[in-house]
């Protein structure tokens, strides 16, 4: 059955579909980054709030400042802005319909659809899903890099923007000028302190063109942090075929794991949907929840993907059938993450860590390794460095993170153990090709890639640990390395 508001009453008995009248919602939210998992998350905690009758005038707008965004809005405009999301429960799938999204923006170079539907007085959150890589944030220094290009090509060029930053300059601006109050920015990416790292962004790049206008964001737009989590894979044919076992003829279905977590700031001038009603928990804590989920959930993804990525496992759930890989990442979460975890308002870290080794086993998931492999060079820094920073600060032992920088550099040779090759899965891949194989002959030259590892390489001690357990890998295989760190 294609999807349609038409069509919706004629899906199967067992697909759930949104319970309250669609042309009644407004949009109050626009969000730029429709991609899965937005849909699987955001999308749907507004699509539960409005099934309790609530929050009608909350409606998402969907926005994108890429050229692959135009392609999602197609399929969503095609279906009225509905599209199915399957939970992968292990006991028993569930489909529903979600609802919650009334229109999208057009993509468009210069962004003036965006800015004109963020202008809008109805709208008073702007949302975003760019990635963890989209925040142009220096790897040296962790700050706002004024001078990439993109951030140097929208300040000579503020009315025509080509970020989503500049976009959120220009409708900020408009609205000023118009006598209407700003909007909330409410970052929804895996970033640590995303609402701290988008304000730095949207008033870094104002402050290139218009350090008035920057003054004035800084004084009157709020950002709040949040912690957003669910594990949602790539949509292929695999969940295309999903949908329609389900009779939903989908251009755009989502699948997830049933787990979801949102954890935020209540810091909303311009208003907020009761979101608390669809258990999103609102606290002043959001770094403990942040950092727990950072390290344990995120430093478990990168654990467990470089391991299996160089034995050509293909799934997560595979990786944690081996029982060596599962044992290699309790043990690092065990003794090296959980002492360096700031406690969690009402969450035992130990409990958390056990609801991670079994989301990571689901086997409907499918999540891929390559997925978690993908932008170790953004990701690596902020799941794994800080931990191995915060041991060698604390003078605790790293031995099992370093083992995984080494696995990683392996990984980024671009050949498995087996000889297979390693199609390119980083932004960065050639520049860390060439490094890995500088140091397959002196380890020391991957830690020197100062824009991931900082001053790292300035550690002897490091330096030495890192250098004998890389050329261990290459002597021996990942399989005997792991093993010899497990035996302690």
């Amino acid at each position: 059955m294609t999807l349609s508001n038409d069509t919706l009453s004629e899906l199967p008995a067992d697909v759930a579909r949104p319970g309250y009248d669609r042309a009644a919602l407004t949009p109050g939210i626009v969000h730029i980054g429709c991609g899965n998992f937005h849909r699987a998350h955001q999308a749907v905690y507004l699509d539960d709030l409005f099934n309790l009758g609530e929050g009608h005038d909350w409606a998402l707008m969907g926005a994108g400042v890429r050229p692959g965004d135009a392609k999602m809005r197609d399929a969503v405009l095609a279906q009225d802005g509905l599209y199915s999301v399957i939970e992968l429960d292990p006991a028993a799938k569930s489909a529903r319909v979600i609802g919650s999204m009334v229109g999208f923006a057009e993509v468009a170079s210069g962004n003036a659809p965006l800015i004109a539907a963020m202008s809008q007085p109805s709208v008073r959150i702007v949302s975003l899903t760019v990635t963890e890589g989209g925040y142009y944030i220096d790897p040296k220094t962790g700050t706002f890099s004024p001078t990439h290009p993109d951030i140097q090509a929208d300040a000579a060029n503020p009315d025509a923007p080509e970020t989503a930053f500049g976009a959120i300059i220009a409708a900020l601006k408009a609205r000023r000028a118009s006598g209407v109050p700003p909007f909330t920015v409410m970052c929804c990416d895996n970033v640590p302190h995303n609402g701290h790292v988008t304000r730095d962004a949207v008033c870094g790049l104002a402050e290139l063109s218009d350090p008035e206008l920057s003054a004035w964001i800084k004084a009157n737009v709020a950002f709040p942090n949040s912690m957003v989590d669910r594990i949602t894979p790539a949509t292929g044919p695999r969940e295309r075929a999903l949908a329609q076992s389900f009779g939903i003829e989908d251009a755009a279905p989502v699948t997830c794991e049933p787990f979801r977590q949102w954890v935020m700031e209540d810091n909303f001038p311009a208003g907020r949907p009761a979101l608390e009603k669809v258990d999103v928990t609102f606290t002043d804590a959001v770094d403990r929840f942040e950092t727990m989920k950072i390290r344990i959930l995120n430093g478990g993804h990168a654990i467990i993907a470089y391991a299996a990525g160089l034995r050509d496992i293909e799934y997560a759930h595979e990786a944690m059938a081996d029982d060596q890989i599962r044992a290699y990442l309790d043990k690092i979460e065990t003794t090296e993450i959980l002492p360096i975890v700031p406690p969690v308002p009402e969450t035992d870290l130990n409990d958390y860590k056990q609801l991670i080794l079994n989301r990571f086993s689901n086997p409907e998931v499918a999540d891929t390794i390559r997925r978690l492999c993908l932008d170790g060079s953004n990701r690596q820094p902020k799941f794994i460095i800080t931990s191995i920073n915060d041991c060698v600060a604390q003078g605790r032992d790293c031995t099992g993170l370093i083992l995984e920088s080494a696995l990683w550099c392996r990984y980024c040779y671009g050949t498995s153990e087996t000889g297979a090759e390693i199609a390119p899965n980083d932004p960065n891949w050639d520049h860390l090709v060439a490094q890995s194989k500088l140091a397959k002959e002196r380890p020391a030259a991957w830690l020197e890639m100062s824009e991931i590892y900082g001053d790292l390489a300035e550690n002897a001690e490091v330096v030495a640990k890192f250098t004998e357990l890389l050329n261990d890998v290459w002597a021996r295989g990942s399989h005997s390395v792991i093993a010899d760190y497990l035996a302690g």
